[in-house]
């Protein structure tokens, strides 16, 4: 134990440590100034933040060109504006003298915890002194002066004059600075003249001006922060209950967004959240960011006009008054092209929001691409077939589409194609081509709505994230979406697999020319080649689509190989299409932005018009890429009903000429696979929770199985088509092909061994026999083909000139094929001296 001198001893250590450390820290802060006042009231906006096209010569934004800033007194405010300001930022404005102790202990916990110094929790007057004399380092010392000069501030300006300057500095959106020429831009009145509700709306501003604006596509959280600033009015008795519940419900008018020289306009303002989320507002007022954006103008240029042109013409003829699009390089994900309205001026259509980046879409179709993957992964193929049959999906109803509890007849559900039509048996290939809507729950259902789920989240769909709200109709475009981001992930596709997350910017410098951030490419493998591949090659395929769209529709394009995608929903809200070549991807949607409902046409007629035209332009400025072939199906290792065998179940193979069943001597291209005729849906055959595997020993226990069954024994009834059993496999092996089936040779001439001058002719003769007629000779000099010989004697003649791979000694190699397609060979060699 320490004796009690010792401890005394520490005890006087620490205390004069402490004093001393005390004492250094008083000296520091007396010798801190506060700069002169009269900087409050100049904001410092001489090197501005600009935003340029991928040439870094074309500039798109100048974030503080044409500031706009009125400063106006105290007498001019009116107090709703201070009382919502002060209840959503400082609520103890009036109260602390300038810092609040909790909320700097809480600041440096969790800094010291983050292992930064980013933590929030100023005071008005805080963010006064950091906004107007400090610079944005983010260092203890900084955030020590910014505690003593609040602290020095508040001696000597009045709580009034503080949240004055606060009122008239701060950044609301875009150019407009200060609360009074925000009144005016956004409302159309001045300062004084705010209702509690109108200043609620402002008061939400500042924390994210761009997030936040009332022009941008975050307009229900705009809405959810007005109202809890009201809340927090009411909490701090600013306001009454009447008074709450009468802003509540009041409805503000915004002015019309003014056009302020911006190119681009809908991708500036995504560019320009992402800036002010990542950089903050500070450092893009004053920081002279120079910001290189991954946009294509000239191609952006092109795009607005079409997209003019076209939804004109669409809101004239189909009811569809707006349009979006987006342009992208599949190979590095950056955004080529971004429209988000046909006119993101005009407030009739609401046009500053930005449908390309809204997530409450719906996709209709266009999300079938991601099911059909997930089950091609599975190990299903586009030659699958099922059965394109009216079908109950609901197990709480009858396979008739009666319910099996009266009552519930709105829980049935068995929809329909679009076109009313059935075509029975139908392969994966064939069904999302022509965008078949049954097979396409069936292939869901085989997927899994989890694991397809899964899927669509690797490929950047981040808006699908509760399982539970979505059942067998997500493959019709249930869930709600972005064209951003469906585009992208159909990007996806287009690079044989690969995601390259979409990317806006190539590269931000600093005034110094310093570079803060930069392109970088990131690729991952999302999906298994083979199985983009197979996507590809599906829907690049005009004659399987031409059922339904015809063969040159506005899906083809001239002497490009492009695969495409629509989509419609039911109600005929939204019409997409997606259609890419491996270097470039173009998505699309028409609609209307209040969510009415247009004609009730398809995709094609309304949309992919204008995605034509715009896709065609792009291309221009691309070379012809075509898309790799996927690798060739092994079908001999697949279930017959994974292989598109949809007659049943147990195959077996024969000799087509004769029937009889195939052996090892029967020639490969006479084998034909057949199966007992068993007419039954997949299911019969594949357990869907391992379709690899052994097929089902009782298949009933699926809980589809009844519902996809039934329609299927009605079809094959009403068809009169006969079933049956295993006595038709043929029991007799083939008896024209075997060891002692093959034509035998014997080459008469050259002889062995005999010597010709390269010029000479050689006539090469031969003898055959055979037990069947020979049908064709065919010669090769050092495995090259030399010539074929059809008819008796079947000798050829030829020059060993005329031989590319001539040598001394040579090998003259005969071949002879019968009716039955049975082969004999013979093989000499001869000299030619070189």
């Amino acid at each position: 134990m320490l004796k009690a001198k010792t401890v005394k001893e520490i005890v006087f250590i620490l205390i004069t440590a402490g004093l001393f450390a005390l004492g250094a820290f008083l000296f520091w802060i007396s010798t801190l100034t506060l700069p002169d006042l009269d900087s409050l009231h100049t904001r410092r906006v001489s090197q501005s933040t600009k935003i340029y096209d991928r040439t870094g010569e074309v500039l798109l934004y100048d974030l503080n060109a044409g500031i706009k800033r009125t400063e106006v007194p105290d007498s001019e405010i009116s107090r709703n504006i201070k009382n919502a300001t002060v209840a959503i930022e400082d609520s103890e404005f009036y109260q602390h003298r300038g810092i609040r102790i909790t909320s700097i202990i809480r600041a440096v916990i969790a800094d010291i915890l983050g292992g930064g110094y980013s933590q929030g929790g100023s005071t008005i007057t805080q963010q006064v002194v950091k906004n107007s004399l400090l610079t944005t380092e983010k260092k203890i010392a900084r955030k020590l002066k910014e505690w003593v000069l609040a602290v020095k501030l508040e001696r000597v300006l009045s709580k009034a004059e503080i949240l004055d300057i606060y009122l008239n500095e701060s950044p609301y959106g875009g150019t407009v600075y200060g609360i009074e020429e925000a009144s005016r831009t956004f409302l159309g009145k001045k300062a004084i003249d705010l209702s509690i509700a109108e200043a609620a709306y402002l008061a939400a501003l500042p924390n994210a001006p761009s997030y936040y604006s009332p022009y941008g596509n975050n307009r229900q959280k705009l809405e959810d922060r007005k109202n809890l600033i009201l809340s927090k009015m009411l909490e701090n008795k600013f306001i009454s209950k009447d008074e709450y519940t009468e802003a509540l419900s009041e409805k503000v008018v915004w002015k019309p967004q003014e056009n302020l020289g911006i190119k681009a306009p809908h991708f500036v303002m995504f560019i320009r959240q992402y800036l002010e989320e990542t950089y903050g507002n500070k450092i893009l007022e004053t920081g002279g960011l120079k910001v290189v954006a991954t946009l294509d103008y000239e191609l952006q240029e092109k795009a607005e006009a079409l997209a003019k042109k076209y939804a004109t013409e669409n809101h004239k003829n189909f009811n569809a008054e707006n349009l979006a699009l987006v342009a992208m390089d599949p190979k590095t994900g950056q955004i080529l092209g971004m429209i988000g309205s046909r006119n993101y001026f005009d407030k009739e259509i609401d046009g500053n929001f930005n449908v390309a980046i809204a997530k409450n879409r719906q996709p209709g179709s266009a999300f079938k691409p991601i099911v059909y993957s997930e089950v091609f992964n599975k190990g299903y193929t586009p030659d699958t077939v099922v059965f394109d049959l009216p079908t109950e999906f609901d197990t709480q109803c009858n396979p008739d589409g009666t319910p099996i509890v009266a009552g519930n007849e709105d829980k049935c559900y068995m929809p329909v194609n679009f076109d009313g039509i059935y075509l029975g048996p139908i392969s994966f290939r064939n069904a999302l081509a022509q965008s078949r809507n049954i097979p396409a729950i069936k292939a869901l259902y085989l997927a899994g709505l989890r694991d397809s789920l899964n899927l669509a989240k690797d490929m950047g769909i981040t808006s699908l994230t509760n399982v539970s709200q979505y059942g067998l109709t997500l493959v019709l475009g249930g869930g709600e979406v972005s064209l951003l981001e469906m585009t992208s992930a159909y990007s996806i596709f287009a690079a044989n697999g690969t995601r390259n997350p979409y990317q806006g910017i190539l590269r931000i410098e600093d005034k110094d020319g310093n570079i803060l951030e930069s392109y970088a490419d990131h690729p991952v493998q999302i999906l298994p080649e083979q199985t983009a591949l197979m996507i590809n090659d599906i829907l690049s395929d005009n004659v399987a689509r031409a059922p339904e769209f015809g063969e040159h529709s506005a899906l083809f394009i001239e002497e490009r190989p492009v695969a495409v995608k629509t989509g419609t929903t039911n109600d005929y809200r939204d019409a997409w299409i997606i259609g890419y070549t491996p270097n470039m991807v173009v998505g699309a949607w028409a609609g209307n932005n209040d969510n009415s409902p247009m004609e009730k046409k398809i995709a094609g007629f309304i949309i992919a018009p204008f995605w034509n035209a715009a896709m065609t332009e792009s291309l221009k400025k691309y070379p012809i890429e075509n898309f790799k072939k996927p690798d060739p199906i092994d079908k001999t290792a697949l279930k017959p009903a994974m292989a598109g065998l949809w007659q049943g179940g147990q195959a077996y193979f024969v000799n087509k000429p004769t029937g009889e069943l195939a052996t090892q001597f029967t020639p490969p291209e006479l084998v034909e696979e057949r199966v007992v005729k068993q007419i039954h849906s997949i299911l019969y055959w594949v357990d869907k929770n391992n379709p690899n595997g052994p097929p089902p020993t009782n298949p009933a226990t699926d809980p589809q199985f009844n519902l996809w069954e039934y329609p299927i024994r009605k079809w094959v009834a009403a068809n009169g088509i006969a079933e049956e059993t295993t006595a038709v496999i043929p029991t007799k092996p083939d008896s024209t092909h075997g060891p002692g089936f093959s034509p035998v040779i014997s080459i008469t001439n050259p002889a062995p061994g005999l010597s010709y001058n390269k010029n000479d002719r050689i006539v090469a003769a031969v003898n055959i026999s055979g037990r069947y007629p020979v049908t064709k000779v065919d010669y090769f000099v050092n495995g090259e083909f030399v010539g074929t010989a059809d008819r008796y004697p079947w000798n050829l003649g030829f020059l060993p000139s005329s031989v590319g791979s001539l040598k001394d000694t040579n090998r003259l190699r005969v071949v002879a094929y019968d009716s039955m397609q049975n082969r004999g060979e013979a093989e000499i060699t001869f000299q030619v001296p070189l």
